[in-house]
């Protein structure tokens, strides 16, 4: 499996979630209500930029002690599994305890991560020891926050995991910002990236008009034609193609 290249994860970066998310639809790939992750998962660290990388996955559990060992017994484990993905790496993990019953990282786990090469975690459970993470400049994404890893162990690794509401599976394309997470199809995410651009111009013929000196209700209905044409124009060349 071949990811983007260094380029290409770079344009991803520059733009926010729901722009990526506006991209994807013009593909028609999946429905408008698919491939994102619900109110449930939150950026830790709103101010950090987004978020791009492919998921190594595994599941967690807090609520009973391991058969063997504890959470960081895996860890030299699960760093290795890094090397199956193309690369930069996001850790994400589905907590399996329902209710959530300990934080599924903190600040040793998410150093070991970042020295082993990945820019980010996900996880369908809790956070912990944010002040130290967030001085790492790691982003992460969690439903909360929980003082304790209880029992905390990973169960299993590179196995496809519920989070969100979202099925992710491992070697899948994510890109997160304050706004959320979502999964970029790989079958289109080269041409997603060479879109970005073109897309989020069309969409400032109204911004820019609303930013003039003079506007009107016929200048604002002009503008929304012209951005309409661009993105329809857009649309109907990707699908002829």
């Amino acid at each position: 499996m071949h990811g983007l290249s260094a380029e290409q994860l770079g344009i991803l970066r520059q733009y926010d979630t729901p722009t990526i998310c506006n991209v994807i639809e013009v593909f028609e790939v999946r429905g408008r209500h698919e491939g994102y992750m619900d109110a449930r998962i939150k950026a830790c660290y709103p101010q950090m930029e987004p978020l791009v990388g492919y998921a190594a996955t595994a599941t967690y559990r807090a609520q009973a002690p391991a058969r063997e060992g504890d959470v960081y017994s895996a860890l030299d484990e699960q760093v290795a599994t890094f090397a199956q993905i193309p690369s930069p790496t996001i850790v994400v993990f589905q907590d399996l305890d329902e209710p959530t019953r300990g934080a599924s990282f903190g600040e040793v786990m998410c150093t070991t991560y970042k020295t082993f090469g990945a820019v980010g975690l996900i996880t369908s459970g809790a956070a912990r020891d944010l002040a130290q993470v967030g001085r790492m400049g790691f982003p992460a994404f969690s439903d909360g926050a929980i003082c304790s890893h209880g029992y905390g162990h990973i169960v299993d690794l590179m196995v496809p995991v519920a989070v969100g509401g979202v099925i992710v599976h491992p070697g899948d394309l994510l890109h997160g910002d304050c706004n959320g997470v979502v999964v970029v199809p790989n079958e289109v995410a080269t041409e997603v990236a060479g879109l970005c651009g073109e897309y989020v111009a069309a969409e400032d013929v109204v911004l820019d008009y609303l930013q003039g000196d003079e506007v009107s209700v016929e200048g604002l209905k002009a503008a929304r034609a012209e951005s309409k044409r661009r993105i329809t124009a857009l649309i109907e060349r990707v699908r002829a193609s």
